[in-house]
């Protein structure tokens, strides 16, 4: 597949590096001298200098045989552009633009990205994503990872296993005897720093970070099963009063759990826009590294502390003084990966990076056959991916436990006729399946093949 991605920061680096390890041919466009040479020099990728929303430009690196352009740059109306010019003149089949500001996403205007006006195939907007997964992350304490799938029947959610965790050393076709009416399964462990797909006879062990497919109505009871009981949260300290914090706040007051959100915001301007904005939320103008701010915020009684600012550093800093001051559970926004090892060895909780959302959304878009969603884990190194079986799928009408998988995947769940299925060895694949599987990143193309249209189909 040949890819022009427009902009060479986190976002587009990240997008390119994942697309070029997978073969595809990537073209990065940013008008950064520094970016560019970056991209260059670290990756197996072409990078050109150069503005990503100029005709010229995009002429220049072959956008008329392009498969796909993904306009991730600092700016939306670059991006918007870059789309349009890519549409009219070049006519790529797929566009994907990156659209932060929430303006052009009020449901008023959703006109505007129509293939009469604005052309654009996918828009992502990483403030909803990320605000998203926090909202996620605070239904499910407990979980570090917790995305839907298929309708949101299913979720895959990632749980830390600590020294007491009840299951530990237990085979996991035992846990399947324990639990027969548990519809949830163990498709990937991450331990002492590789992904692994482990068997029927393997155990989950201390330390290790488990991933698991769940029916959703079940995620609770699966959490509890795995020692982690966590209370949901009620009282929520927002440390950012950005794009992402207002999202948040807005949000928790809408919900009907009757949660209580304060929100920390240093820019005095912007806190008073967003206090106008809010009914019940409590806005409080100052640092989030300031001990008298967050005990004013009442951090010591606060179940958890969310830490969203366009600072990284700040956002560390500020979860290591709020756990110090006694919130035990953190959320804290790292956009560079090279900080999320630091958040885990400080022990102050858990850490979301907007990069590897956005590149997961990217990927949904970017894999071959009838893939329905994607989501990427410990970055890059396997991936969950939600696709639909069609009649001429090698999986239909073959009982599992005979079927010649590709090594390194796992089935982990199937919706069926508003059903969901969590497969054993005798359940067969039908066609119109949805199927949840697990891939570790070597098998990702693999997976591509099992739901792939076949010539025969037509």
């Amino acid at each position: 597949m040949k890819v022009i991605i427009c902009g060479a920061g986190q976002v587009g680096y990240g997008i390119a590096e994942r697309l070029a390890a997978e073969n595809n041919d990537v073209t990065v466009v940013d008008n950064s001298p520094e970016l560019v040479h970056r991209v260059n020099d670290t990756l197996d990728v072409r990078g050109y200098l150069g503005h990503g929303s100029h005709p010229e430009i995009l002429d220049e690196v072959g956008a008329r045989n392009a498969d796909m352009l993904i306009a991730v740059t600092l700016y939306d109306e670059v991006n918007m552009v870059a789309c349009q010019v890519a549409h009219s003149l070049f006519g790529i089949p797929t566009k994907i633009a990156r659209i932060r500001s929430q303006t052009y996403l009020e449901p008023h205007w959703q006109d505007l990205f129509t293939r009469d006006h604005m052309p654009i195939d996918v828009i992502i907007s990483p403030e909803i994503e990320v605000g998203d997964m926090v909202l996620r992350r605070l239904g499910l304490p407990g979980a570090f990872e917790a995305v839907n799938f298929a309708d949101d029947q299913v979720t895959f959610i990632g749980i830390s296993c600590d020294a007491d965790c009840p299951v530990l050393d237990t085979p996991l076709r035992q846990l399947t005897e324990l639990f027969p009416d548990l519809s949830a399964i163990v498709v990937a462990a991450f331990r002492e720093g590789k992904l692994i797909i482990p068997g029927s006879d393997d155990a989950l062990m201390a330390g290790d970070d488990a991933y698991i497919v769940a029916k959703s109505s079940q995620v609770e009871r699966t959490l509890k099963i795995f020692g982690h009981s966590e209370k949901t949260s009620q009282r929520v300290i927002i440390a950012g009063g950005g794009n992402i914090g207002l999202y948040v706040a807005k949000k928790l007051e809408d919900s009907p759990n009757n949660r209580r959100a304060k929100i920390v915001e240093l820019d005095r301007d912007r806190a008073i826009q967003i206090a106008e904005s809010l009914d019940r939320t409590v806005v409080l103008n100052g640092s989030a590294l300031s001990q008298d701010i967050l005990k004013e915020a009442d951090v010591t009684q606060a179940d958890t502390f969310i830490a969203v600012t366009n600072d990284d550093q700040v956002n560390i800093l500020s979860s290591v003084l709020a756990r110090r001051l006694g919130c035990d559970r953190n959320l804290c926004l790292v956009n560079n990966l090279a900080y999320i090892p630091l958040v885990r060895s400080l022990n102050i909780g858990d850490s979301i990076s907007p990069r590897a959302i956005t590149v997961s959304r990217i990927l949904q878009h970017v894999r071959r056959g009838r893939i329905r969603g994607v989501h990427s884990v410990q970055n890059g190194a396997g991936e969950v991916i939600e696709a639909e079986a069609l009649e001429t799928s090698p999986l239909i009408g073959i009982p599992l436990q005979n079927l010649e998988l590709p090594a390194g995947i796992r089935i982990g769940a199937v919706l069926r006729d508003e059903e969901i299925i969590i497969p054993n060895g005798s359940t067969e694949i039908r066609a119109n399946d949805r199927i949840v599987i697990f891939s570790l990143a070597e098998s990702v193309r693999a997976v591509e093949q099992l739901f792939r249209v076949s010539l025969e189909y037509f």
